[in-house]
């Protein structure tokens, strides 16, 4: 049965064409900017640069793998996800207000914003283009299990789905069950096998990862 927490649609997005389309705008603005002088192109891929390798999945991931492995630390984040996170040095517009929700045998939680975008980008990273389209956010709500099912994703009859919507005052982060196998990984290397899509609450993990699944190490 899924819960619907908050009031405020999903497939894959494998238009590759809409994709290219938008890289090709962004290209386009971006060299408008630096032509008129209003953007350094050295700053500019500092910038980008921050929100898609230092900032964001990495950051998630190793917040992700501190609650695994520090019970303190898990019940700190559940309690006061925007301090324990903090205290990672992970701050920033988009990554006020944050609630961390813990994945268990009973209850699977997955996160979406139907009228806009929200999104932690201080630990999520650059938002994916799926989780803005039009029937993610539709879905979500509707049809969690057919959402999670086109991620691959199965859970058992018994597991609780709880859909949080993401608003400007409130966003989420996932905490993904650890994965059974991996009692020899160090923190770090729980850190890499964490992906972005699970912090988000579309998929489970597994280890050895599952081929084709994108960690964000």
């Amino acid at each position: 049965m899924a819960e619907h927490d908050h009031s405020h649609d999903h497939a894959h997005d494998h238009d590759h064409p809409r994709l290219s389309e938008l890289q090709l705008r962004v290209k386009s603005l971006e060299s408008l900017l630096v032509e008129k002088g209003l953007v350094d192109p050295a700053a500019l891929d500092v910038f980008i640069d921050t929100y898609e390798t230092k900032v964001g999945p990495r950051n998630g991931a190793g917040v992700v793998a501190k609650a695994w492995v520090d019970p303190d630390f898990k019940r700190w984040l559940l309690r006061d996800a925007g301090a324990a996170i903090k205290s990672f040095g992970f701050e920033g517009r988009q990554g006020e207000h944050m609630v961390a929700l813990e994945n268990t045998d009973r209850v699977h939680h997955m996160v979406v914003c139907t009228l806009c975008s929200c999104y932690p980008w201080p630990v999520l990273g650059l938002p994916p283009v799926w989780y803005k389209s039009a029937p993610y956010r539709a879905r979500a709500i509707s049809d969690p299990r057919g959402v999670l099912a086109d991620f691959g994703t199965t859970l058992a009859d018994g597991v609780e789905i709880k859909v949080w919507d993401s608003t400007a005052e409130l966003r989420y982060l996932v905490i993904p069950q650890r994965p059974a196998g991996t009692e020899h990984l160090s923190e770090e290397g729980l850190a890499g096998i964490v992906t972005r899509n699970a912090m988000i609450g579309v998929e489970t993990l597994s280890y050895p990862p599952k081929p084709g699944v994108e960690t964000v190490a």
